[in-house]
């Protein structure tokens, strides 16, 4: 504002000078050539700056003020020009039969951007940062959000595998940094487990982008996996587990096999109306199923105790997931 002053009193000086060495009659003559002098007739600013273009007229009379685009600069009724966008307007005082023009040109902002290509993982954080050559401030777009996601200070998180573009804008210029979000890696504990019925064991999953795996079992009537991968055997048979995320899978192959079981007794001769317990040895350690082959020569309770009914042959059988031993027991008069 102080240099602005300065150049309005020199104006001001010199005319008054000029004025006091011409004659008077000549001082008559100029007031039929009315004229306007400007403070300056060209100026370069940045976008968001401010000038005070000064005009002094010979007729003494406030100057209108009009900008050839004022979307690239606009002025006031006072000179005070406004830089908008980049480009080029021509700020023009006025007043009656005589007019000044002044040039003004408006700078491109410029962006500096710290990265033009970068990576992240499923919910990892990237910090981008972004200079203008104003000052000015930067906003961000991501152009798939369902990839990235970019908040008001520039913080990138990773969505899902895949490839965006952050754009950062200021004053109609952007720069752009290409991001891509990499597939993860995926490891097991273990690519094979066997279980007998009834038993469970833990998967785990060592994951790069730290995301927690999807868990699957292609046979559930054979093997089941919960959400944190705990596996349970549900009957004899192969069944895959599958651990994924983001589309990247591990698989670990389950067998649940059938277990070995020994009877205390593979033959037994009894009498009409006698009672025997039999005993099975089982290596899954589950209880064992009896069946008669014919109940009535003999029958078995669910702890292995045979009763003779009648005379005869008959097989008692001790069943286990698929497996199965057999006890010939011959019933005697």
């Amino acid at each position: 504002m102080l240099q602005i002053k300065k150049i309005f009193i020199s104006f001001l000086i010199s005319t008054s000078i000029v004025f006091l060495l011409i004659p008077s009659h000549s001082v008559n003559a100029l007031s039929d050539f009315p004229f306007i002098i400007l403070s300056q007739y060209e100026e370069n600013l940045d976008i968001g700056e401010q000038f005070y273009l000064v005009a002094f007229t010979s007729t003494g009379k406030q100057a209108t003020w009009k900008s050839s685009d004022s979307k690239i600069a606009s002025v006031n009724t006072y000179g005070i020009v406004t830089a908008k966008k980049a480009g080029i307007a021509i700020v023009t005082a006025k007043i009656k039969d005589a007019e000044a023009s002044c040039e003004v040109k408006i700078n491109k902002t410029n962006i500096s951007l710290n990265k033009t290509t970068a990576s992240v993982e499923h919910g990892e954080t990237l910090r981008l940062s972004a200079t203008t050559s104003n000052g000015s401030k930067v906003t961000w777009k991501s152009s798939r959000k369902s990839i990235a996601i970019v908040d008001e200070y520039g913080r990138v998180t990773g969505i899902k595998p895949g490839e965006t573009i952050i754009t950062a804008s200021a004053d109609g210029s952007s720069v752009i940094c290409t991001l891509s979000v990499k597939l993860p890696t995926v490891k097991l504990n273990t690519i094979n487990l066997t279980l007998y019925r009834g038993t469970s064991a833990k998967l785990s999953a060592t994951v790069s982008s730290g995301v927690i795996p999807t868990w699957k079992s292609n046979k559930k009537s054979v093997a089941i996996v919960d959400a944190t991968g705990n596996v349970t055997a549900i009957k004899n048979g192969t069944a895959i587990i599958t651990a994924t995320v983001d589309g990247v899978s591990q698989t670990c192959e389950i067998i649940v096999q059938k277990p070995e079981i020994t009877l205390s007794s593979s033959q037994l001769t009894l009498k009409k109306g006698s009672k025997v317990t039999i005993t099975a040895s089982v290596s899954s350690n589950n209880k064992p199923t009896w069946t008669s082959s014919n109940t009535n020569i003999v029958t078995i309770n669910s702890k292995g105790e045979i009763t003779a009914v009648s005379k005869g042959k008959a097989y008692v059988y001790a069943a286990e997931d698929g497996a199965k031993a057999r006890c010939t027991v011959i019933v005697t008069e």
